[in-house]
């Protein structure tokens, strides 16, 4: 059975990360709190946005420092992934083989989700004439959002989403923006690496990348 869920807090101490091979530091000493509602992180490309969410997710480990959550399951532990995370990548990740029911139904069984979540998520995200269509099979923004509606059909406690609006026109991005807002739970922490000024709207806090985090050598000169 799914373990109860608490107020999702997410505490970042001293956070050190590098990338094997580099000498760049990508966060030294980076402390953080990330409280429940929608938190934009925002900056340039190569900043450390779509790092932070894999480390957060416990997909990779830093050098230094500790995350904490509030969570009863350790970070990046099969657990963890499969009580308390969502995520969406930039690459999406969508089982190739399996219809869109099929990967959403994975993602709510494997959470102790009831089916009727699956019905529900694929009328809420327009996807009823796609149902059981392969990813290859999809547009883009139906793509991304099948990868929403599997993430968010979790009901997880920790949300991540890797510029899940990119490439969207108006119409598939306030979609994607009212699920996220309707039925993002309420306890639940999101972090939302993004360049689109279209999530503002959502937003209940905001991190600027650019002014506390090191940029790459070859941005430097842009900022």
């Amino acid at each position: 059975p799914s373990p109860l869920k608490r107020p999702m807090k997410i505490e970042i101490s001293k956070l050190g990360f590098t990338y094997p091979g580099s000498i760049h530091a990508i966060f030294e000493d980076l402390d953080l709190v990330l409280e429940p509602g929608v938190t934009l992180a925002k900056g340039f490309s190569g900043c450390g946005k779509s790092t932070l969410l894999r480390l957060v997710a416990g997909l990779m480990r830093p050098k230094s420092g500790s995350i904490r959550t509030s969570s009863s399951h350790r970070v990046g532990s099969s657990a963890y992934l499969r009580w308390d995370v969502g995520f969406v990548f930039q690459q999406l990740n969508l089982l190739p083989l399996a219809s869109v029911r099929r990967n959403i139904r994975i993602a709510v069984e494997m959470a102790g989700g009831k089916q009727s979540e699956v019905d529900r998520w694929i009328a809420k995200l327009g996807l009823e004439g796609y149902a059981k269509e392969t990813p290859a099979k999809l547009s883009g923004g139906q793509q991304q959002r099948a990868a929403i509606a599997r993430a968010l059909a979790k009901k997880p406690s920790i949300l991540l989403l890797d510029e899940p609006t990119s490439g969207l026109d108006d119409l598939n991005t306030q979609v994607i923006l009212g699920a996220i807002r309707n039925d993002l739970p309420a306890d639940a922490v999101c972090l939302i690496a993004t360049h689109d000024t279209r999530l503002d709207a959502i937003a209940d806090d905001s991190l600027d990348f650019n002014t506390f985090l090191p940029v790459e050598e070859h941005l430097q000169a842009l900022a």
